[in-house]
């Protein structure tokens, strides 16, 4: 009699199943949350660093003993790929993904989820995530960039310094020059500088484009460590009389927007500790079984410059 139960209730959940129907969190027992593999772009930059402490405080606050592997990617394809494949051979429950390249990681993502694997996206879009949660960087690209033309008063010449391609940083290249183009009287003088998404890349970047163009009034770094190393390169060639703007509000945007010197003038600000912890808490709701109405969150940015940074909060501020 026991068994003829079993094989009924089993001939009940195929059949409940093959209708559609997935069984609700409180039918079926929570699985525990023992592993978590993390890769995100470049952990040299601190917006990294806070988005893996939002995804470790949140998955402790669920299983004080979970493994979690934390890895940075360093902006290589390839690298990121190898990583992912390492987390399926270790069998880990979430990868936590910020995707190097927002396309080509198609393939190493579908192994992952063949695997049984959950992947939660953070801070960049990645296809076939179950869960993303990102800053609204269309949103952030076009803020910085309408700062730029209304302290230019819609007329001047300005440059764009993007990144590695990841959805944020086109998104927010999108953003901006969706702006600049809707402007009659701006002119875009380069709009193809990579800056490879750090200070470095951004120093260089900028010397090339001051070294091609002396009558260049404004530049728009696809986030901060760009913006920040722009901004390094035209001091060290005597350039003060330029505007540029970034996306992030990392910590030394705020230390940068209260010097009185600064030609970092405004920052769409993103929230990396939140934005990862609530991508944590919705991969875990997958683990679990639940599918969410609404799988992609986008957070709105805050553009911060030296008379709001007061309001502004910041990476650091206690959670």
């Amino acid at each position: 009699m026991p068994v003829l139960k079993k094989m009924m209730l089993g001939t009940a959940l195929a059949a409940s199943l093959a209708g559609g129907l997935m069984p609700s969190a409180a039918q079926a027992d929570d699985k525990k949350l023992e592993s978590i593999g993390i890769s995100v772009g470049l952990l040299g930059n601190p917006f990294f660093v806070a988005t893996i402490k939002g995804i470790e405080d949140h998955a402790r606050a669920i299983n004080p003993d979970v493994d979690i592997t934390s890895v940075s990617a360093d902006y290589d394809l390839n690298k990121q790929v190898s990583q992912i494949d390492s987390f399926i051979a270790k069998g880990v429950d979430i990868i936590m993904l910020n995707a190097v390249d927002d396309e080509a990681i198609a393939p190493a993502v579908m192994r992952a989820k063949n695997a049984g694997i959950v992947i939660a996206a953070f801070d960049v879009s990645a296809p076939g995530a179950d869960v993303t949660v990102m800053t609204d960087n269309i949103a952030a690209g076009r803020k910085a960039c309408e700062y730029i033309v209304e302290q230019l008063d819609g007329k001047g010449n300005v440059a764009i310094i993007k990144g590695p391609s990841s959805s944020s940083l086109n998104d927010r290249f999108k953003g901006c020059s969706d702006v600049f183009a809707a402007a009659g009287g701006i002119t875009v003088l380069s709009d193809g500088q990579n800056g490879q998404g750090s200070r470095d890349g951004g120093l260089q970047a900028m010397q090339g484009l001051l070294t091609r163009f002396d009558d260049l009034d404004a530049v728009f770094g696809a986030n901060d460590p760009m913006a920040l190393g722009a901004q390094l390169a035209a001091k060290q060639l005597g350039r003060t009389n330029l505007i540029i703007t970034g996306v992030d509000g990392a910590p030394d945007t705020e230390a940068s927007l209260a010097e009185a010197d600064s030609l970092l003038k405004a920052s769409a600000s993103q929230d990396p500790y939140t934005m990862a912890g609530r991508a944590l808490d919705m991969g875990y709701a997958f683990f679990q079984g639940e599918r969410p109405e609404q799988p992609t969150v986008l957070i709105e940015p805050m553009l911060i410059t030296a008379d709001n940074l007061d309001e502004y909060k910041g990476w650091t501020a206690k959670r």
